[in-house]
């Protein structure tokens, strides 16, 4: 009997289960900073709707902007530059927005949901 039992427990240890270790990919959301180093750009706002229609877009502002401050609206599909002309909060036109605002903005190309608007 002790070598029965000495033979299963022989038996036990040689049949081990060889366990497969995958790679995680961990993807880290790199974090936007608040000036880039090439062109001291900061960031003011993020779009939050877009009326193709009328060519504007309502931007929830992080930093005050005014009327003729040039901006950069950047996303995945969107890339331009253009001077700030017209702003409107509830269909008033203003010449200054504050910070925590969300302002109608008059744009020159198409923007979508969660592009950033730099101030430059």
């Amino acid at each position: 009997m002790v070598n029965q039992k000495k033979c299963l427990k022989k038996n036990t240890k040689t049949k081990s289960v060889k366990k497969i270790k995958s790679k995680k990919q961990t993807v880290k959301k790199a974090k936007e900073p608040l000036r880039t180093a090439k062109t001291k750009e900061k960031i003011i706002g993020i779009v939050t709707h877009y009326f193709p229609k009328v060519s504007a877009g309502v931007v929830k502002l992080k930093a005050s902007l005014a009327v003729g401050d040039n901006i950069k609206i950047k996303g995945h599909t969107t890339d331009f530059t253009q001077t700030v002309t017209s702003m409107q909060i509830n269909h008033i036109p203003i010449k200054k927005a504050k910070k925590g605002q969300e302002i109608g903005l008059l744009v020159n190309s198409r923007v979508r949901k969660n592009d950033l608007v730099y101030k430059i």
